[in-house]
């Protein structure tokens, strides 16, 4: 891209601060002209936009001052991509006309090839422990699993799962509601330079603009749409990580939801998300199953195993037949058991060789170290 059409997609966005789902009504009419607002104004405002509108734009574009805003930019060791470029992802096009009309990214890695695996985890800023413990979880597990973990750079889940990928050594993207050289909140300044420098920070807005509500919730559909899924660990009912999972839902990208405990609040929006089409996870290797390429399966989860477990169906009969207290007759046992005396006598000297039982007079018991696996409460079958 020519560096008049490169400063008119600028413009464009300057002028539009974003405010719009459809954040390239200015974008789309750089061809006017110079570019942007100031071009088009020459030749009547672009379709479908008012007048209120339009002037308010207007207004905006004679403020602009993009050839500042790229040395500053610079000077941060930012730059800016435009679709196009070699370093655009194509699946923000995903986006129709919501997609952004550029991006400024910090960092050395390529934002385009970063994202072909990369993963969202998002959540409440204001997160329990094990909502932060769980977000940390995911990021170092994705991470070492060769994953890239996008987040919004929040306290709370967003800083956990940010965390975790860059304890892990691994790579991580802090898409911001503001400039990439105003890190928010400030508190994470240390964490978002860190990012900077072992992953990449991308924002929508020019260098040192700042956050608000709005742009908050515009940000989340780049976050959605440039990951293959998103990861929602705790949400309230009007959490801004609900709508980075929907929008996702509606792009076609899968959503997964980590749940918690139903009386939660915290956790209300995950749960209503789980009642519906997202997927319930509890790692990372779940998540890669979903996600990732076709015969990346998660382990199956089961319980212990006991010795027990591994006797032969007859003998594991006999035993069973054995009372928790005391001892029984050979009799009773393979009455209990369903088999005859003879065999009931053969499986007890198996077990006995086993240490599961023991002889005491003419009757048969349980030791005393297999009374707990048997029967965990010490009572009766």
């Amino acid at each position: 891209m020519g560096a008049v059409g490169r400063i008119g997609r600028i413009e464009g966005i300057e002028a539009e601060d974003g405010r719009e789902a459809g954040a390239g009504e200015v974008g789309r009419g750089r061809g006017r002209g110079k570019g942007g607002a100031k071009g088009a104004g020459r030749g009547g405002r672009l379709p479908g936009v008012s007048a209120q509108r339009w002037a308010g734009l207007r207004a905006r574009a004679g403020r602009l001052r993009v050839e500042r805003d790229l040395e500053t930019a610079a000077a941060a060791g930012a730059r800016f991509v435009a679709p196009g470029d070699t370093e655009w992802p194509a699946q923000l096009d995903d986006l129709g006309d919501a997609r952004p009309v550029g991006l400024w990214v910090r960092g050395r890695p390529s934002l385009r090839m970063w994202a072909l695996r990369s993963v969202a985890v998002v959540g409440a800023r204001a997160c329990t422990d094990y909502g932060a413990h769980m977000a940390a979880d995911l990021g170092a597990g994705l991470a070492e699993r060769g994953w890239v973990v996008v987040s919004g750079g929040a306290y709370g889940v967003d800083g956990g799962a940010h965390r975790g990928a860059l304890g892990a050594g691994g790579a991580t993207v802090a898409v911001l509601a503001c400039g990439v050289d105003r890190p928010y909140p400030r508190g994470h300044a240390q964490l978002i330079g860190r990012i900077a420098e072992q992953g990449l920070v991308v924002g929508e807005l020019p260098p040192g603009d700042h956050p608000t509500p709005s742009r908050f919730i515009l940000r989340n559909r780049v976050i959605a749409a440039l990951t293959r899924g998103t990861v929602v660990v705790e949400a309230a009912h009007r959490s801004g990580a609900l709508v980075t999972a929907r929008c996702a839902q509606d792009l076609g990208r899968y959503t997964m939801g980590v749940p918690g405990p139903a009386t939660s609040g915290l956790s209300a929006g995950v749960h209503e998300l789980l009642r519906g089409d997202a997927v319930l996870v509890s790692d990372a290797a779940e998540v890669v199953e979903l996600v990732g390429d076709m015969g990346l399966v998660a382990p199956r989860r089961c319980g212990p195993v006991v010795p027990r477990d591994l006797l032969e169906p007859g003998a594991a009969e006999v035993l069973a037949a054995l009372p928790a207290r005391g001892s029984a007759a050979v009799r009773d046992i393979a009455l209990s058991a369903g088999t005859s005396a003879d065999d009931a006598v053969v499986r007890l000297y198996e077990l006995r060789s086993l240490g599961f039982v023991e002889r005491q007079g003419d009757g048969w018991q349980l030791t005393r170290q297999t009374i707990p696996p048997v029967f965990p409460d010490g009572g009766g079958r």
